[in-house]
Formats: structure tokens, C-alpha cells, sequence
């Protein structure tokens, strides 16, 4: 056992010391890009790849002109699932574009950019790569964070009075029959779990975003494993054997064998980070769920700063991330007038998580973008006032111009108006799909911003 530990520690010893001595001769940034459900991820990675790739629609990435060529490359993970680009991009921009299919586990890509270097030495330099590693994976998983410290009891306390919060009450009837102190059977089991998952499903429709554990909404590869086979139980006097000491036992487990090596294998490399936020979802949902939004973000946030939690710390090799892009998604649904404004609610949402979560370290920005414009602007004149409207498709084929109203111009005055929403009913529709574009030679895919991303990203490494 002993030998074993020591030959497993010189191992990742020597791939530490094979990765440093890579990145010397041919650099390496790693990318993490996360948000949570349905905040546009892979849209993100497949428009930000694509746009490198072919970089007429850049400008504001500074290093553009003196990119010689950017091209994928096997990726260096060959145990992770690779990121499928190719498929991503011809659902997005292909004939009869569609949204592909959403991240539900953790992929990679690596992108290679050579450049000419820059300054008075520039011709005796020659070109240079820059491997782009980008690692794609779900937000939910990352909010599992707040589990380590928590022992079943606890956590079953926190989740059930989560969902009595949000109505829930499907898996309440679930438990009316559950006895904790009985004998642990497998089917049972099984049952509590399903309901348990459905009613994390339910909430999440509902608007409710700090949803725990966050791989029973998306498992991934362990789909029906007993390490996702447990649920909150009320507190009860339980025997060895019994239904409830078998949960707790799977509770810690899914801590041990799933929570804490994703952070130690994935996190201890992430050099920078997007966290995607789909504000306007949490807005047109009203204010539990922005409150809801703001926990997230703030648990998303402590993952990004080891410094002050000794465990953490020791799960992630002490290695801080060094620059954090918050990015508020489908800017596109809005005039180009209120993305500012949209912004400025974005920088509320997070300097109060910054503040709550002791964030410091890295630098961080913020910004409105949409990794793929599905919709056209417009102007029209309503009731003697000049109206900003987005035109586009809806997903059941209706062509729209609609305005969701104007969000406020000082996020402090952020007020809900008649029914607790702060956007009115066209924003129920707002569901475009992709809008066919014809790409001209050189010209990635239409986007708002992506441009500005991509310089804060990766601009000074290149």
C-alpha cells in the first residue's frame, strides 16, 4: 500500500515536472469555461474557437494581425471526453442552424495559435505557439463546493428546506412512505433518488439555481451509480444497516470519490476562467430567482479562491486562477442600448458574491456578450417614442421584433414590477433559434463581444 502511494506520488511528480518543462519551449494557457444550465457553454467554446480560427470579425483582439494561424490539435487529456467542435459548429451555422446539445460533462479542446511576436526584437524572435487548452464543464458541478464541509445530516436539513422553498413537494410525498430506520434495500433506494432528482428538475424550472448534488441534474458517466443513489432523509435515530446510515455513507463517498478529485484534477491546472451567467433568465424570473443566482455565483466564486480555506487549498495544489471573465449571456436579446445596463446589473451580481465569498487575487472583468448573434436590431416608433426591438426567429418558427422594456439605468433601482417580474411578456417568447448567415472567406460566426473576451482571456499571452 505504501509502495503503491509512493510510486502513484513520483508519477504525478514527474508528469508535474513534464508539463513544466513543455509549456518552457511551447506555453500553455488552460481555459475553464463554466456557467450553469442552459447559460450558453458550448455555444461559447464553439464560437470562441471559431472566431480564432478565422478572425475577420475581431477587432478588438489586439494581437489579431499578427496571428499567423490558429488550428486544433489532439488534445493532451486522453482520459477526458473531447469537445466536438465539428458538430457544434454545423448545428450552429449548417443550413438549418440549431442550438446544439448543452454541456452535461466535463470535455476538452486544444486550439494552437502562432503568432509573430511584437517590439523592437520582433524579426529575430520568429513566431511563436500558444496552446489553448479549454476544458468545458458543467456550473452545477462546481457548487457541490459547499457539500465538503457538510455531513449528511446537515446537507439533508439545507436540501429539504431548499425545496419545501421552492414547492417542491414531490419528493415530500416521496417521503411520506420512506422509513430511515429500516433495513437499507436497493429499491427503495433507488426510489427516494429518482424522486429526489426530479424534484432538483422541478425546482430548477421553477427558477431556482443552488441545486445539490449537482451531478443528480447531470450525472454524466455515472448515471445509476451508488454514489448518486441516496436523498435527504428527516433526522430519525438510525441502526447499522439501515436505510439512513447507508445514504450518509454514500454521501460521503460521492464527496470523496466524486467532488474532490474533479477539483484536484481538473482544477489544479485551470490557468483562467469564463463563468457564463444567463442574467436575463434570472430576471424574467423574478427576484427569488436572482437571489437564488447571487448564492450561486458566490459559491462559484470560492472554488476561485483557495487562499483563505486551508482544505480547498489543499485540493487544488494552491494554485490560483489568475484573471475570471463574468459574462452575461444572449446579449443578443437586447437593443444594443441596454447592454450596458445589462452589464452594470451583471458587475452588481458579482461584486456582491465578490464581497460575500472574500474574493481576492485575480483580475476579473465583466461584460455583456452573445457567443452567437441569432437576431438584427431595429427602431420603430411607439406611442410618439423611438423603441429599440430585436427581430429574429422564435424556436417555433414565428418571425418576431420584440422588446422585453428597458432595464433600469442604475441596477440599485432594480424593481420588480406587477406579478414580481422586472421584464414584461414579450420576454416569455424571447427563444430564437440560430439565424442562417452566409460566412464570408476569413469570418467566423456573428457575435457581440467575443472579441473584447477573447483579448482579456488570451490578448497578453499572445
Amino acid at each position: 500500500m505504501v509502495i503503491g502511494r509512493l510510486a502513484e506520488t513520483a508519477l504525478d511528480a514527474a508528469g508535474a515536472l513534464g508539463h513544466a518543462v513543455t509549456d518552457v519551449f511551447d506555453p500553455t494557457l488552460r481555459l475553464g469555461v463554466t456557467g450553469l444550465s442552459r447559460a450558453g457553454k458550448t455555444v461559447f467554446v464553439t464560437s470562441l474557437v471559431a472566431n480564432l480560427v478565422d478572425r475577420g470579425r475581431m477587432p478588438g483582439l489586439h494581437a489579431g494581425p499578427r496571428i499567423e494561424a490558429a488550428f486544433l490539435q489532439p488534445q493532451p487529456d486522453d482520459a477526458v471526453p473531447r469537445f466536438d467542435y465539428e458538430t457544434n459548429l454545423a448545428a450552429l451555422t449548417g443550413a438549418a442552424p440549431h442550438w446544439p446539445e448543452g454541456t452535461r460533462s466535463i470535455s476538452t479542446l486544444r486550439l494552437s495559435v502562432r503568432s509573430r511576436q511584437g517590439g523592437m526584437l520582433a524579426g529575430l524572435r520568429g513566431a511563436r505557439t500558444l496552446h489553448v487548452d479549454i476544458v468545458d464543464y458543467p456550473g452545477e458541478w462546481l457548487l457541490d463546493l459547499a457539500l465538503l464541509p457538510l455531513d449528511y445530516e446537515a446537507w439533508s436539513a439545507r436540501a429539504l428546506g431548499r425545496l419545501t422553498a421552492w414547492g417542491a413537494g414531490g419528493y415530500r410525498a416521496a417521503l411520506e412512505t420512506a422509513r430511515p430506520d429500516a433495513p437499507m434495500e436497493e429499491p427503495e433506494a433507488r426510489r427516494l433518488a429518482v424522486a429526489y432528482a426530479a424534484a432538483l428538475g422541478a425546482a430548477r424550472e421553477a427558477g431556482a439555481f443552488d441545486l445539490t448534488p449537482g451531478r443528480f441534474l447531470l450525472p454524466g458517466e455515472m448515471e445509476g451509480s451508488p454514489a448518486l443513489t441516496f436523498a435527504p432523509l428527516p433526522p430519525s435515530e438510525a441502526p447499522r444497516g439501515s436505510l439512513a446510515r447507508e445514504f450518509a455513507r454514500r454521501f460521503e463517498a460521492y464527496k470523496s470519490r466524486v467532488v474532490r478529485p474533479f477539483f484536484r484534477e481538473h482544477f489544479a491546472r485551470i490557468d483562467r476562467q469564463v463563468v457564463l451567467v444567463d442574467v436575463l433568465e434570472a430576471l424574467r424570473r423574478g427576484p427569488r430567482a436572482m437571489e437564488e443566482l447571487q448564492e450561486a455565483v458566490t459559491d462559484i466564486l470560492r472554488a476561485f479562491n483557495p487562499g483563505r480555506t486551508g482544505w480547498l487549498l489543499s485540493l487544488v495544489g494552491g494554485r490560483r486562477i489568475d484573471r475570471i471573465l463574468f459574462a452575461a449571456t444572449k446579449a443578443d436579446h437586447l437593443h444594443h442600448a441596454q447592454h450596458a445596463r445589462l452589464e452594470a446589473i451583471l458587475e452588481r451580481i458579482v461584486r456582491a458574491a465578490r464581497d460575500r465569498a472574500d474574493f481576492a487575487g485575480a483580475e476579473t472583468r465583466t461584460v455583456a456578450l452573445a457567443a452567437l448573434r441569432a437576431t438584427t436590431e431595429e427602431e420603430r416608433e411607439v406611442g410618439g417614442e423611438r423603441v429599440g426591438l430585436v427581430r429574429g426567429t422564435l424556436e417555433d418558427g414565428r418571425a418576431v421584433a420584440l422588446s422585453p422594456g428597458d432595464l433600469p439605468d442604475d441596477p440599485a433601482r432594480l424593481v420588480p414590477g406587477p406579478e414580481g417580474r422586472w421584464l414584461d411578456g414579450d420576454y416569455d417568447v424571447m427563444r430564437f433559434r440560430p439565424a442562417p448567415h452566409t460566412l464570408r472567406r476569413g469570418d467566423g460566426p456573428p457575435h457581440i463581444r467575443m472579441d473584447r473576451a477573447a483579448e482579456f482571456l488570451i490578448g497578453d499571452r499572445l
